[in-house]
C-alpha cells in the first residue's frame, strides 16, 4: 500500500470495488487510516471518502487474500548494493499470494522485475500447487503508470499494458484492470508486457542522459539548454522533449534499466547504450558537486568551511519522496570534502544520510546565512524570494528563474 498500491486501492474504490489494502505494515496501515500519507490531492480526496467505507478495508492478515475475486500485487523492486535485483519482498508477497490462491481468481503482478518474473514466481509455483494457470487461476503482468507529483496523470486517463501467461488470463486481467482505465493494450505474453516496462525506463535514461549532455554543450558554447529544447520541441515529429538536471530518482529510472542490463549480463549479451547512459545517470550527482566546487572557485573561496544550503530533497517536484533522490548523494558529496550543509524543502521535514546522519529541514530560511544556495527541486506553491539573498546560487534544474544571476550545473 505504497505509491503505487494505495492510490491503485483507491482508484478501485472509487469505480465501486469492494477493495482490501493489505500490507505487512501496520505503521503504514495506521499513516493511511488517519488519512496522512503522501498523496497528490485527487487521491486524498479520495482516501477521505474511502475512510469508514465498510467497502474499503486495510489489514496485515494475508488470509484476505482467499477472499478476492482479484488479487494485484504492488511491491517495491528495490536494487541489492550490487545493482542486482533485490527481489526480498517480491518473492515475499507471491509466496503468499501463491498459498493463499483459489479457484478463479485474477492474479496482476504490477511490480517491475526481469522478464520471467510472472512466470517464475506466480505461474510455476501455482502449476506445482496444481492450478491449470488458464483455466483454474489467471495470471497476468501490467506494469504500474503511476506518476507522483503530476496529477494531470489520472491512472483513468493513463493507458496500461498487460499480458497473461495465456490469451484467457489476459482476457481475465484486461476485465479487471477496466474499472482503473478503459485504455488497455493487451499484449502476447506476460514477458511481453515485462520487457515493455524495461524498455519505457530505459528510452527515458538514455534521453535524460543525453540532454544532461546537451546541458554541458551549452554550456560551452554559452547557450541556454532549456531554450534549446524547447526550440527543438517545436519540431511535431522525431522529436521528444527532454530536460536536464541535477539527477533523476524515484524508483523507475535508477532503477529498472538495471533490471534488464543484469538480466542480459547472466545472458552474457551487452546493451551499450543503456549500460552507459545509467553509468552517466549515476555520475550525475558527483557532477553537480564538481560544479559547486567550481562555482565556489570561481568566486574566490573552496568549498572546505563553505556554508551550502540545498533546496528541494525530494526526487521530484511537489512530493514528498526521497527514494533514490539524487540530493542525498549531493549532500554527502559536499559534506565529504568540507562544506556545511543545511537544506530547505517545505515537503520534508528530515533526511537520513547513508552512515545514520541525520539533517533537519530549516523552515524559515534566509538566504545572506550561506556562501551558496544549490537549487535541486523547486515546489510548486512554495516562496522562494529568499534565495535572491544567497550571495551564489546554483541552478541544477536549469529553470530558477528567481536568480537571474544564477550559475547554472
Amino acid at each position: 500500500m505504497g505509491y503505487v498500491g494505495l492510490p491503485t486501492a483507491l482508484a478501485l474504490h472509487e469505480s465501486g470495488a469492494r477493495t482490501t489494502g493489505l500490507d505487512v505494515s501496520a505503521e503504514r496501515l495506521g499513516t493511511i487510516a488517519s488519512g496522512e500519507p503522501d498523496l497528490v490531492e485527487a487521491d486524498r480526496e479520495r482516501l477521505s471518502r474511502a475512510r469508514g467505507d465498510t467497502g474499503f478495508t486495510l489489514t496485515t492478515d494475508q488470509s484476505s487474500i482467499t477472499e478476492a475475486d482479484a488479487v494485484i500485487i504492488c511491491v517495491p523492486t528495490p536494487l541489492d548494493e550490487h545493482l542486482g535485483p533485490e527481489l526480498s519482498p517480491l518473492r515475499a508477497a507471491c509466496r503468499a499470494v501463491v498459498e493463499q490462491a483459489r479457484l478463479g481468481q485474477v492474479l496482476i503482478l504490477t511490480s517491475t522485475s526481469f522478464v520471467g518474473t510472472t512466470r517464475q514466481l506466480l505461474a510455476e509455483p501455482l502449476a506445482e500447487r496444481g492450478f491449470t494457470v488458464g483455466e483454474d487461476v489467471f495470471v497476468a503482468f501490467s506494469p504500474e503508470r503511476i506518476d507522483p507529483g503530476h496529477p494531470e496523470h489520472t491512472q483513468r486517463a493513463t493507458p496500461r499494458v498487460v499480458g497473461g501467461s495465456t490469451w484467457r488470463c489476459a482476457e481475465k486481467a484486461r476485465a479487471v484492470l477496466e474499472l482503473l482505465t478503459p485504455s488497455l493494450h493487451v499484449v502476447s505474453s506476460a514477458e511481453a508486457a515485462e520487457l515493455t516496462k524495461l524498455y519505457e525506463n530505459s528510452f527515458r535514461a538514455v534521453n535524460i542522459a543525453l540532454a544532461n549532455e546537451f546541458a554541458g554543450i551549452c554550456g560551452t558554447l554559452s547557450l541556454d539548454p532549456v531554450e534549446v529544447t524547447k526550440a527543438a520541441a517545436t519540431k511535431p515529429y522525431g522529436f521528444m522533449p527532454f530536460y536536464p538536471g541535477p539527477g533523476v530518482g524515484g524508483h523507475c529510472i535508477p532503477c529498472d534499466p538495471q533490471y534488464l542490463l543484469w538480466q542480459l549480463r547472466a545472458a552474457r549479451v551487452t546493451a551499450p547504450l543503456v549500460d552507459k547512459a545509467m553509468t552517466l545517470i549515476a555520475d550525475r550527482p558527483r557532477h553537480v558537486v564538481t560544479r559547486a566546487l567550481e562555482t565556489l572557485s570561481a568566486a574566490g573561496r573552496g568549498l572546505a568551511g563553505a556554508r551550502v544550503v540545498v533546496i528541494g530533497v525530494s526526487y521530484k517536484p511537489g512530493v514528498a519522496d526521497l527514494r533514490e533522490s539524487s540530493a542525498l548523494e549531493i549532500i554527502t558529496g559536499l559534506l565529504a570534502l568540507g562544506a556545511k550543509v543545511d537544506y530547505h524543502d517545505p515537503m520534508v521535514g528530515h533526511v537520513l544520510l547513508r552512515g545514520g546522519r541525520v539533517l533537519e529541514n530549516v523552515p524559515e530560511p534566509h538566504g545572506a546565512e550561506w556562501d551558496l544556495a544549490l537549487v535541486h527541486t523547486v515546489h510548486p506553491g512554495y516562496d522562494y524570494d529568499w534565495v535572491r539573498q544567497c550571495p551564489i546560487v546554483l541552478d541544477a534544474t536549469y529553470t530558477f528563474t528567481a536568480a537571474p544571476g544564477r550559475a547554472l550545473v
